[in-house]
């Protein structure tokens, strides 16, 4: 049975942070609210968790009412659990007795359980040590093994891996991802980084100023974006003022060719044109055409070419390339689009 938002608004005063939100997440499913600082995602959260008090809605599990105007089921009866981004641990309890603080003292498996939760977070063994003696991702892997051992039916992760050093993060999210399948229960997880909600993310909910711009599974979000922002998120993207002429989209760094299905537009408006690195093809070009290499940067699985126009003002265009040896500094290109990496969206006035 899923977790349920339907229309809910907050404000605090005068200030809106959530309109009309209706969202929904099933057992074993992870949620990812993905937006800037500020987009109302930790208070979606904490209105879950029965941190703040409902003004507008409802939020229901299983089929009960956990929130409502006027009804609220105490935060400690929801059977919720909650991982913060400061692990939030007890310094001077042992990890054994961080994980098994919200288990009940007369349930005779409690050890057990414990243990178990210990090696499903890949901390088998570690029970006897102490918070301090940890390094960070371990002690973000405790704080989520002390949210799973009681089973909650819901676990609750605010940005949990942003304090993390980036060389440790992605595998302390391959560990937490494996966990928190496992455990089947619902997750609603609140991240800025777009690549933190791909690696996670059954399903991501993409907010802006308080509102839902578009919800559905990373693949949905990442090949069929439903606005310039959703689509400006994922594949290294950029957005460019575009002047439409019929089936072509023109703008700094060349021309584009739109789709019917995308171009809505009358010729001479202006669009938002999106365009990810990896649909941008660099041919030589000759002198005075008016793009030229600025720099060029090896990233492993590809080369990062930086392409600029004769106004200094300018945003470089960026363009991945699996060989930019012949594309050194100050090279002149002609630039191509295409494939599944541009979208053309309306211009906001």
């Amino acid at each position: 049975m899923p977790l349920d938002f339907s229309n809910i608004a907050h404000a605090y005063g005068s200030e809106k942070v959530l309109t009309d939100i209706s969202l929904s997440a099933a057992d074993g499913e992870i949620l990812c609210l993905l937006g800037a600082s500020g987009s109302g995602k930790t208070t979606l959260l904490r209105l879950a968790a029965g941190l703040e008090t409902l003004q507008a809605g409802s939020i229901g599990l299983n089929g009960n009412m956990l929130s409502q105007p006027g009804r609220d089921v105490r935060a400690e009866e929801r059977k919720i659990g909650m991982v913060f981004q400061d692990h939030a641990l007890f310094p001077h309890l042992s990890i054994a007795e961080n994980v098994a603080f919200g288990l009940p003292r007369s349930n005779p498996d409690r050890g057990e359980i414990v243990a178990r939760t210990l090696a499903d977070v890949g901390l088998e063994g570690l029970g006897e040590r102490y918070p301090h003696t940890l390094s960070g991702g371990q002690q973000q892997r405790v704080a989520l093994a002390r949210a799973l051992a009681p089973a909650p039916s819901v676990i609750l992760l605010d940005e949990p891996f942003a304090s993390i050093d980036v060389t440790r993060r992605r595998q302390l999210r391959e560990h937490a991802r494996l966990a928190l399948k496992q455990s089947g229960a619902i997750t609603i997880m609140v991240t800025h980084d777009p690549d933190e909600a791909l690696d996670m993310a059954d399903k991501i909910a993409v907010m802006d100023d308080g509102h839902i711009l578009q919800c559905g599974e990373p693949i949905e979000l990442y090949n069929a974006p439903a606005t310039a922002l959703v689509a400006s998120l994922f594949g290294d993207a950029q957005t460019f003022r575009a002047k439409i002429s019929g089936a072509e989209a023109h703008f700094d760094y060349g021309t584009c060719p739109v789709s019917s299905s995308t171009n809505g537009h009358a010729d001479g408006t202006v669009a938002n044109l999106v365009v990810r690195p990896s649909s941008v093809t660099l041919t030589p070009a000759s002198e005075g055409e008016g793009l030229h290499v600025l720099d060029r940067r090896f990233r492993g699985s590809h080369w990062l070419v930086l392409v600029g126009t004769n106004n200094a003002n300018d945003a470089p265009l960026r363009v991945h390339m699996a060989d930019a040896s012949e594309f050194e500094e100050g090279t002149p290109v002609r630039a191509s689009f295409g494939g599944t990496g541009v979208f053309l969206f309306p211009a906001a006035n």
